[in-house]
């Protein structure tokens, strides 16, 4: 009896566990079934997320390597699923080689800092094109902290990078422009306080009506001209002539003396540098061919170029272009040049001393201007210019040129010519208290032989610096110097004495 109520008690005890355990698994089965239910509803709603999202989307299995990359993501770059697979070298072949670094150094950044993960980078379509996308991405970690997964998107900001650029770029030549404005503001304020030996072209002769029809003929055009003519003819106020002509007038004349730079300068005064081309560029420099830039470039004792610049110089007048010394960048410039010498170029060629090619580019439109000997018709005109100029600047009044005085202005031969003539009745302005001009300087009819006997432009001038160095007792620099005679700067004076073999038989009046 009692073992048959100990089996009762068991039976009853295991049909209780089993009802229990059927409804356990049918609560089970009813909250698996409400969780797949409600899984299959966020994959719906995932997949239309994924549907509706103008961004690229992507997730990376950092543990196995494979990466899901939404159909937006493969349709912004051009791709179909079988062309770019689900790897991490889908992305990293198609990243632009400039942005493989700071991509990955953000992405180890995130995954070890945990700092956020926002980047920008270029991406290869299937055209060949990079566009610029805006990458977000957040990692996850499991219970030890180690990073699983990551996940993110990319949004396409092509057009925004591209404004950016642009802004960049009108900025950069905003700043190039004002720099060049600079430059050039810079530089008129510089030929502001130049004093020219002349306004005007003054003269009615014949030869100076020739250059004058010359001047017309070439002035409307972008041709290169060469100038030709003695020391102090008014070479430079020729090219102004041409420049004042042209349908660059409203642009200034840019003018650079080959003769009085250093030959290590001329070259970045002509071409500019960049900072660091040589000791003593602590910064960028624009040249004058920059600065002449849709102007007019007037490049004075062009004969003084030194061999080694000339092929350069001889590039941009052909091609209009150069390099800044210190930079590897072509620089294109409109620039019309004007040159001029009182050098016979043909016989430096023959002479090896300048180029062939050159002088051939130059001399497409030569112009000579005579000098004044020959154009004694026009020293009656000049001196009345000069003397109401000179004495209106010192403040005096000189009311009558004597006839004797005109006479023997008219018969010198003024080697330093029109230049010379100035210094002469500067002098004579000074140094006349009544209202009649009285000279000072003895000007000495040449001889029959000497006036037969033709010389060269260098010899004419060995013996016009050679006059005046003795009548100054060789005393080159200084007050009433050979130098302040002959209107030329003192370095400049020296280098020519060099140049022609002059040696002071007074050394002591050489200072």
């Amino acid at each position: 009896m009692a073992l048959y109520s100990w089996h009762i008690i068991v039976l009853a005890f295991f049909s209780v566990s089993v009802t229990l355990l059927i409804v356990w698994l049918l609560i089970q089965r009813s909250r698996h079934g409400r969780a797949k239910a409600a899984l299959r509803t966020s994959d719906e709603r995932y997949l239309l997320a994924l549907a509706g999202s103008t961004d690229g989307l992507w997730d990376w299995d950092l543990l196995s390597g494979t990466v899901f990359y939404s159909d937006r993501y493969r349709e912004i770059l051009g791709y179909s699923t079988e062309e770019f697979a689900g790897t991490i070298d889908s992305f990293r072949s198609r990243l632009h080689p400039e942005d493989a670094e700071a991509i990955w150094a953000a992405i180890q950044r995130h995954l070890q800092e945990r700092a956020p993960y926002k980047v920008e980078y270029r991406l290869q379509t299937k055209t060949g094109e990079y566009l610029w996308f805006l990458a977000r991405g957040q990692a996850i970690w499991n219970n030890e902290g180690k990073a699983v997964r990551m996940s993110g998107s990319i949004q396409d900001i092509t057009e925004r990078k591209q404004a950016e650029h642009n802004l960049q770029v009108a900025l950069a030549e905003i700043r190039e422009l004002k720099e060049k404005l600079e430059v050039e503001r810079t530089y008129l304020q510089e030929e502001i306080k130049l004093e020219y030996n002349y306004e005007n072209i003054i003269g009615q002769s014949d030869g100076l009506n020739y250059v004058l029809y010359k001047v017309e003929q070439i002035a409307p055009g972008d041709t290169t001209v060469l100038v030709l003519g003695e020391t102090g003819t008014g070479k430079e106020l020729v090219a102004r002539a041409i420049h004042g002509l042209s349908p660059r007038k409203d642009r200034v004349l840019v003018k650079v003396n080959c003769a009085t730079l250093p030959s290590n300068l001329i070259e970045s005064e002509l071409f500019g540098h960049e900072k660091g081309a040589f000791t003593g560029a602590h910064a960028r420099q624009l040249g004058r061919f920059e600065v002449a830039n849709g102007a007019t470039l007037f490049l004075d004792e062009i004969g003084e170029l030194p061999l080694e610049l000339q092929p350069k110089l001889l590039r941009v007048i052909q091609d209009g272009e150069f390099e800044r010394l210190g930079s590897s960048g072509t620089i294109k410039v409109d620039v019309r040049v004007i040159a001029a010498t009182n050098r016979n170029l043909e016989e430096e060629v023959r002479r090896g001393r300048f180029r062939e090619d050159l002088w051939y580019r130059l001399s497409i439109f030569p112009i000579t201007v005579p000098p004044l000997r020959e154009r004694k018709e026009d020293i009656a005109l000049l001196v009345d210019f000069f003397v109401g100029k000179i004495s209106k600047r010192l403040g005096k009044t000189i009311e009558s040129i004597p006839t004797s005085v005109m006479n023997t202005l008219k018969d010198y031969q003024w080697p330093g010519n029109i230049r010379e003539l100035e210094n002469v009745l500067e002098r004579a302005v000074i140094n006349s208290s009544a209202p009649r001009l009285r000279l000072v300087d003895e000007l000495k009819k040449p001889d029959k032989a000497l006036a037969t006997a033709p010389k060269t432009l260098a010899e004419i001038e060995r013996d016009h610096i050679v006059r005046v160095l003795e009548q100054t007792n060789w005393k080159v620099s200084g007050k009433d110097g050979a130098a302040e005679i002959l209107g030329l700067n003192r370095s400049t004076l020296r280098a020519r004495l060099r140049k022609l073999g002059i040696q002071p038989t007074n050394p002591r009046r050489t200072h």
